[in-house]
């Protein structure tokens, strides 16, 4: 199979996005993938929950404006198959400067391109700003699949809402033709309220087999997790969110596997 692009992505921050996209690459390496989780987000969440200090210098940022590789710098973490390009502050400096350039919904895929090609990873996964600005946009545009996190509660539909119409308009578009979602994946699901419930029932009314079969727990241990730098699968092996997010990697994988 070739390498695979996926884009965790939702302009609501909040939702679970970085903890799916931590958990989700972790899970996908202990499955025996090799994966690059690519650090998009000025916050820098996804880095220091896979236990990586952040460093000036270290992310994307030249690399989008055309000034070295990618490739220089990946970073190993502390799990077996799973490799980092991480984030800094400094990276928000970028949604500015990249506007400023040729083919500046494009940077990112001119960058990753020879990542691709290079064959060393199965899966690249983005995790995206909380926003739709031009990073994000960035993310889709080299993207293949998206995976959106919605938080069980009600405004949940509004926000993807906006996200299928703004692939809709980059397919149209012809800035990226294969980009499709992949899937939408509930999290921070209670099972003891009566609105948990009816916001998943509302989204699979409305997105049908789009939405993963797992819902995502709302739990004390996936929240302790990144505080320790860790997935939770290293933080708590045993625990219901780690049986979820091994879950999703599961589906997300059969899903690669029957796409064309």
């Amino acid at each position: 199979m070739p390498t695979r692009v996926i884009s965790v992505a939702n302009q609501k921050g909040g939702v679970g996005k970085t903890t799916t996209a931590v958990n989700l690459t972790a899970c996908l390496a202990a499955l025996g993938q090799r994966v690059l989780l690519l650090d998009l987000d000025p916050q820098a969440n996804a880095t220091s929950g896979l236990g990586l200090e952040k460093k000036e210098g270290a992310s994307a940022y030249q690399a989008l404006l055309g000034q070295g590789t990618l490739k220089e710098k990946i970073q190993a973490t502390a799990f077996e198959r799973l490799e980092i390009i991480p984030s800094e502050v400094d990276l928000c400096g970028a949604e500015l400067e990249i506007a400023r350039l040729e083919q500046h919904l494009m940077r990112l895929k001119l960058a990753l391109d020879p990542l691709r090609q290079g064959g060393s990873h199965d899966l690249i996964i983005i995790d995206c700003p909380p926003s739709l600005g031009i990073l994000t946009l960035n993310a889709f545009s080299a993207t293949e699949f998206l995976l959106v996190p919605l938080q069980c509660e009600y405004y949940a539909l509004e926000g993807i809402s906006t996200i299928t119409r703004v692939v809709e308009q980059l397919r149209t578009s012809g800035a990226n033709a294969q980009l499709q979602l992949l899937g939408v994946v509930m999290t921070m699901f209670d099972g003891r309220t009566r609105l948990s419930q009816q916001v998943v029932g509302d989204v699979r009314q409305h997105f049908g087999k789009l939405v993963f079969d797992v819902v995502i727990p709302r739990t004390t241990r996936l929240a302790e997790a990144p505080s320790f730098g860790k997935p939770i699968i290293a933080y708590d092996k045993y625990s219901v969110g780690a049986a979820a997010y091994e879950v999703l990697a599961q589906e997300v994988l059969k899903r690669l596997q029957t796409s064309v």
